[in-house]
């Protein structure tokens, strides 16, 4: 098979070629159409992976998720269980029933034989919630020996909300936002990223201060990369977490272009997480006695009271009944 790829270059990360992919401001060479070499290879290939590798998927106002290489596909997962068996006759049946299993017994081991590197560029606060997964390997670019880029996050209109009352760490989505404050806001920020980023440029440039003591005032707002490698069962776990509708919206879209990538890369495994991990529900011992005295015709309201469900743990017990009913419906 022939792929993308050089084997004699040390920037060997396929590069867009269409320039609506460059990302905006970004003076980085992956916004330079080259043109790579091509080369065989003896290692598995994903038609779906392949089809994405290299690909910058933008992501909020200048930030992008980028796939730079990976290994394994669905085969993979499912030889590695095998391990000494050989392949199956019926390959795509059996494969689809044995990945199912694991992903429904919780076997991940097999799932960790497929790995992807990741290149992201995303504001500083999302970096700091996203290194908090600490299974993946990690290269982040530094500002001792870079000089910071211009470029700052500013929340879209739409993504600008009030603190929520009930939420300490979230945003209140129901409480309408003036769209002359929302302006506002947006002038505030931009206003003060440009001061200062003025004032780094003071400190590193015009004083010669050193860049590891200018780069001390510039904001968590500010663009960082990296290259985040990760195998694919620890990968899944940092999405289920952070597809979640409770996840901060920074973040959360970032693990939308991750997971494009995911569902093309192993369908199958994409299948069977989607069915056993993102839209499953778990049950606590006080949500089943709820749910055993609800089937046995207890009043929704009785029976939790009988299970000893309140505060949170009862809204969140009503949230899964709602998904449960809206699935029946």
């Amino acid at each position: 098979m022939v792929v993308r790829g050089p084997s004699d270059v040390v920037d060997r990360w396929p590069m867009p070629t269409d320039p609506s992919q460059a990302v905006p401001g970004e003076d980085h060479p992956a916004n330079a159409a080259i043109e790579l070499p091509t080369r065989s290879t003896r290692r598995t290939c994903s038609e779906g992976a392949e089809a994405l590798l290299g690909e910058l998927m933008p992501v909020l106002d200048q930030g992008f998720v980028q796939v730079i290489d990976y290994m394994g596909d669905d085969f993979d997962i499912v030889q590695a269980a095998r391990v000494s068996y050989g392949p199956s006759t019926k390959r795509v049946h059996n494969d689809r029933g044995l990945l199912r299993y694991l992903m429904r017994h919780r076997h991940t081991t097999p799932f960790e034989m497929c790995e992807v590197k990741f290149r992201c560029k995303m504001p500083i606060f999302v970096a700091r919630q996203w290194i908090r997964h600490r299974t993946a390997n990690v290269n982040e670019m530094s500002l001792r020996y870079s000089r910071a880029e211009d470029t700052f996050y500013v929340p879209a209109i739409e993504q600008i909300t009030l603190q929520s009352r009930s939420n300490r760490q979230g945003r209140d989505g129901e409480t309408a936002v003036p769209g002359e404050l929302r302006a506002r806001v947006r002038r505030l920020m931009t206003r003060r990223h440009e001061e200062l980023y003025a004032d780094y440029a003071a400190l590193a440039d015009e004083l010669g201060i050193a860049r590891e003591l200018a780069r001390s005032i510039l904001p968590v707002s500010l663009y960082t990369q990296w290259i985040w490698k990760i195998d694919l069962h620890n990968l899944m776990h940092f999405l289920a977490l952070r597809l979640d509708p409770h996840a901060q919206y920074e973040i959360r879209v970032y693990a939308e272009a991750m997971a494009r990538f995911a569902r093309a890369w192993v369908p199958l495994a994409w299948e069977a997480f989607t069915d056993y991990r993102l839209e499953s529900a778990s049950l606590s011992r006080l949500e089943l006695r709820a749910l055993s005295e609800l089937l046995g015709g207890a009043p929704e309201d009785a029976a939790v009271e009988r299970a000893g469900l309140k505060g949170r743990e009862l809204r969140e017990f009503r949230e899964k009944l709602a998904r449960i009913r809206a699935t029946r419906a």
